[in-house]
């Protein structure tokens, strides 16, 4: 069509500009009506194909608002967002892949001179909601009901008709259908399918996440079925021609509560302060072949999902908790990366091999940081025999992380939190998640083994999976900058002050985090910086990555929950088995994995904000009893409309809205980050420490209200305040 056709056209036109035989025009139809559904051609008015670039028309998935406007995220990577109106959102919903019309540019409010698309939809392409969860609730006459969902995306309320109730009583919990989707001047209608229990009930907060975001909650027949035929032990059989490490001291390193164990370590002193380390993964792929039930539903779920409450694994029990998880004491088959480190940390060599191991001890976090860190006597007593090997492990450890710093790699500290939950559910304590010298032992072997695979198999040159992380948009890194500077920091170089050339390098932004450390803005410049930088993707194409510093780099180390590194073992074993790749499996895998890298990066994405929407969820849920408490918390954002504070005793954020703050009028600086009273020159900024109090919690809206503890009126009586916040007096 690129080639032969100069406007859009109807389809005899496209199939005799194709010289399509009559035998093929069948197939010709269908494959046409398959690329109008992917986005690739577009159908327009008069029955007419076109190239959707040729007339300004991008194919995207929209992303909904609660306040009912919405950015179409279009599929080609690299694209801007395309920010969407209500009045223009045709009868789109949140999650509908559509094609959207540019009409406009308008400045962006960075003060970067950046424009920012805006549009409307033309087409829904395919629906990307099928069921939505949400709070049933009759009509006054009891004639007909609606459920308001839950996702305040989809702001649409689903009609439901008196039969389709499924017996759902007010504020009932259910997740419903849509049987008929929204016209510009009608709501979509839908029927109950499953009652979840009572809305706002704790014991339903992760059900309702996992519907919400269409998590599976069980496996499908066939699957479970394969999984029971697989063997519960390593066979004799089937460590023939495979080296046999079972006589060497290796240990799983996990947290307390983890079933599944991926990854066990060996470590050894060699000669010349040389140290050589074995990194075992289970080798998931010996039981799960390519296209086996079980291949195709791991496919499908791209990630294993953890919920403070539970785990939504990518492989039944049999296989994750089973046969592919190394426990201790066991004969477990693995894919061994054995490297050798020189006394800089720099690899000299390594092999990557098929073997079987059997972990001596499964270790936890929390047991190795107190023998490494607090020479814990009964733990030193107790794992005496693996003690050297620890601090061997530390001592590697602390080699390769200077030198992936030197290398200009990004280490974010930002504390992560741990919600304790009672039997119902309930958020008992919000606490900071504890990370020692196991969790950074752990972290670097992996990060090693992941780089050493994914050299191997750049250096062949066959189809594979990388993990790139592209760098920032020069956009992002510009306001990035602004927003820095108004602590009195200055993007740059770090010691040796080398001006930096084109985009920003990593080494930029590591210094930056590094100069900030023990400054009471530490925490937030972490978080901007993160923001500031594109998320980490699966692709074909091996970008590097950006915040490793790393030109390769690959997933390969936790094959049990995340599809990705399955595909890497496999693609490895072939290799090792064959030596070479033959062309046409070459061919077939380049038409395979990209669709597979695409697939699993969205994935990961659905993944991550069902987790954080079950951690904010109750978080809001922890704060139902603490009405009208005060806590001190940190200025985390600043809005027209009020600021956001994050509490310092848990990790809940809240908002005071400016109508909360009655001594004076506030104007908002958008550059500074800041909100400044007319009259008195209060200001209040990013990182400043206030007192809040408790206001309002709604767990529907899933929000925390926040007002200032503090008497006004005694303020208004007193001397104009300046800058009266945690950090002292400013200007």
């Amino acid at each position: 069509m690129e080639a032969h056709l100069r406007h859009p056209a109807l389809l005899r036109e496209v199939m005799r500009s194709m010289r399509v035989p009559k035998h093929q025009r069948k197939a010709f139809r269908l494959l046409l009506n398959e690329m109008v559904l992917s986005g690739e051609i577009v159908r327009i008015k008069g029955n007419r194909y076109g190239l959707p670039g040729k007339m300004n028309l991008i194919p995207g998935r929209l992303q909904g608002h609660p306040e009912g406007y919405g950015f179409v995220i279009p599929d080609q990577a690299g694209q801007t967002d395309i920010y969407v109106a209500r009045r223009n959102m045709l009868d789109a919903m949140h999650g509908d892949h559509v094609v959207a019309r540019v009409e406009s540019f308008r400045p962006q409010k960075t003060g970067t001179g950046a424009m920012r698309r805006e549009g409307r939809i033309i087409r829904v392409l395919d629906r990307g909601t099928t069921q939505v969860i949400g709070r049933f609730d009759w009509s006054r006459n009891r004639d007909f009901g609606f459920v308001a969902p839950t996702d305040r995306r989809n702001w649409f309320d689903i009609y439901i008709s008196a039969d389709q109730t499924a017996g759902a009583a007010d504020g009932d919990l259910v997740v419903a259908e849509i049987i008929r989707y929204p016209t510009p001047h009608r709501n979509p209608e839908g029927r109950v399918e499953r009652i979840l229990g009572k809305a706002y009930d704790p014991k339903v907060d992760t059900q309702m996440i996992m519907a919400e975001f269409s998590l599976p909650m069980v496996f499908p027949e066939q699957v479970t079925a394969e999984a029971q035929k697989v063997p519960s032990r390593v066979a004799p059989e089937m460590t023939r021609g495979i080296r046999d490490l079972r006589g060497l001291k290796t240990v799983t390193i996990d947290g307390e509560k983890a079933r599944d164990f991926d990854d066990a370590v060996s470590i050894e002193r060699a000669p010349g302060g040389r140290l050589r380390l074995w990194v075992h993964i289970a080798d998931v792929s010996s039981y799960v072949p390519w296209g086996s039930a079980l291949d195709l539903e791991a496919r499908k779920r791209g990630t294993s999902v953890y919920f403070p409450d539970q785990v939504v694994p990518m492989f039944p029990e049999k296989l994750s908790n089973g046969i592919c998880s190394l426990n201790p004491n066991e004969d477990r088959l693995a894919l061994t990366a054995e490297m050798l480190f020189d006394a800089g940390g720099n690899q000299v060599e390594y092999e990557l091999y098929q073997s079987v191991i059997r972990s001596d001890e499964r270790m936890t976090y929390t047991a190795v940081g107190r023998i490494l860190e607090k020479d814990d006597p009964e733990l030193l007593k107790r794992y005496e025999s693996l003690v050297p090997d620890f601090r061997l492990m530390r001592e590697l450890a602390d080699r390769l992380r200077a030198l992936r710093m030197s290398g200009g790699s990004i280490d974010f500290d930002l504390p992560e939190p741990e919600i304790i939950l009672d039997l119902q559910g309930q958020p008992l304590d919000i606490i900071r998640e504890e990370r020692n010298v196991a969790h950074r032992i752990i972290e670097e072997f992996m990060l090693a083994a992941n780089r050493t695979v994914a050299g191997h198999m750049a250096e062949r040159d066959v189809p594979s999976i990388y993990r790139i992380h592209e760098p920032p948009d020069p956009d992002r890194i510009a306001d990035l900058s602004l927003f820095v500077a108004s602590f009195g920091h200055v993007l740059k170089p770090g010691p040796s002050g080398e001006k930096s050339a084109g985009p920003v390098r990593p080494r930029v932004l590591q210094a930056l985090l590094e100069r900030v450390k023990g400054n009471p803005e530490e925490r937030l410049i972490n978080h901007v910086v993160l923001r500031s930088m594109k998320q980490a993707r699966y692709s074909t194409e091996n970008a590097g990555h950006f915040g490793l510093a790393a030109d390769t780099y690959t997933h390969f180390t936790s094959p049990i929950r995340r599809y990705p590194d399955l595909i890497v073992h496999r693609l490895v074993k072939e290799i090792l088995q064959k030596k070479k790749m033959a062309p046409g499996r070459a061919d077939e895998l380049a038409a395979l994995l990209p669709e597979i890298a695409r697939t699993c990066s969205e994935r990961e994405r659905i993944a991550m904000e069902a987790e954080r929407e079950v951690v904010d969820l109750k978080k809001v849920r922890f704060m139902e009893d603490k009405m009208g408490e005060e806590f001190f918390g940190f200025i985390t954002g600043v809005t027209s409309f009020g600021f956001f504070v994050e509490l310092e005793s848990f990790f809940v954020e809240g908002l005071v809205h400016i109508t909360a703050i009655p001594d004076d009028y506030y104007v908002f600086l958008e550059k500074e980050h800041s909100l400044l009273g007319q009259h008195h020159r209060r200001r209040f900024r990013i990182a400043d420490r206030v007192r809040v109090r408790v206001e309002n919690v709604n767990l529907q809206k899933r929000q925390v209200d926040f007002t200032l503890a503090e008497d006004f009126k005694q303020k208004a009586k007193g001397k104009p305040v300046r800058g009266k916040t945690g950090r002292g007096r400013r200007n």
